[in-house]
């Protein structure tokens, strides 16, 4: 993976993996452990599943029909479905971190995230006013967030465990693919990160937006760089003060730490993805300069075809 102007000894395709898996492997982790808390309590158990399958929850009628009647719903309920999800949510996470089959693992996310976007319950019907409360954005915007989670995730499963994992002492080195390069996977990564800034930006008044506690036209400014190509480095600090200023609002101290950590477990990927670009930048794939000389390269192939 060719990195030009590389600012870190850190900065090599192993290293990009190991900050990136352990971002996302804290995710799962955090929430896996939070959510198993609560399901393995008899005090607890009850209002975290009525949390999930509420109207307001996540997992819209159509998918608890789904899953939770008919042969599937012999075999497992709410709450067997639930603790055998955030048990999964743990192992993987914990599997991420330690770098065992990190490949598999994203890609199976890669894919997963989206199921959390489709199982939302959401009215956005014109004229029509809901007798229980849902969501009344977009499930896109809602989950915006796992919409760039899906995204890191493809590229951790190109770059592989990298260093420090147990992959890695496996199978040897598998860090990287020799036709990869930062062009190509920065492009991924940037437009991964601009994606919830830019939603934050545009919707900060829909309450189910996040916003990172942070002003509306600091996350336009962020997302436009990243979108743009330009000033990625600038953008990447941007993203990391954004997440730092998040996780530390989202410090109290009448709750318990893994109440605390829950609340802002995303802003742990997202800081590592920060970081990265801060790192290497976003590629040159689509920016100014690129997308001039495509256009150059695309008139000078008219131009000779109509010779």
């Amino acid at each position: 993976m060719t990195v030009p102007n590389t600012l870190s000894r850190f900065s090599t395709p192993g290293h990009t993996a190991l900050i990136l898996r352990i971002g996302l492997g804290l995710i799962f982790i955090i929430g896996g452990l939070w959510k198993l808390s609560r399901l393995l309590s008899p005090d607890h158990a009850a209002a975290i599943v009525n949390r999930y399958t509420a109207s307001n929850g996540y997992i819209n009628q159509f998918f608890q029909d789904y899953l939770f009647t008919g042969w599937m719903g012999d075999i497992m309920g709410p709450w067997g479905f639930l603790t055998a999800l955030s048990t999964f949510e743990l192992l993987s996470g914990i599997a991420l971190v330690l770098g065992l089959m990190v490949r598999p693992l994203a890609l199976i996310y890669t894919f997963l995230l989206w199921t959390f976007i489709v199982a939302l319950p959401v009215h956005t019907v014109p004229g029509e006013t809901m007798a229980s409360a849902t969501f009344q954005a977009p499930a896109l915007l809602v989950q915006i967030r796992d919409i760039s989670l899906s995204g890191l995730m493809a590229v951790l499963f190109m770059l592989g465990a990298g260093r420090a994992s147990i992959d890695e002492k496996i199978f040897g080195t598998i860090a990287t693919s020799p036709v990869l390069n930062w062009n190509t996977l920065g492009l991924l990564t940037r437009l991964s990160m601009a994606a919830p800034l830019l939603v934050g930006g545009l919707f900060a008044t829909t309450g189910a937006v996040p916003t990172y506690l942070t002003p509306g036209w600091i996350l336009l400014v962020g997302a436009l760089l990243l979108i743009s190509g330009v000033g990625v480095r600038a953008a990447g600090i941007l993203v990391v003060a954004i997440m730092l200023w998040r996780m530390g609002n989202g410090i109290n101290l009448d709750s318990s730490l893994l109440d605390i950590v829950n609340s802002f477990k995303r802003e742990f990927a997202f800081l590592s993805a920060g970081a990265i670009l801060a790192m290497l930048g976003g590629g040159e794939k689509f920016t100014p300069r690129d997308l001039k000389a495509r256009t150059s390269a695309y008139l000078d192939s008219r131009k000779l075809r109509s010779a």
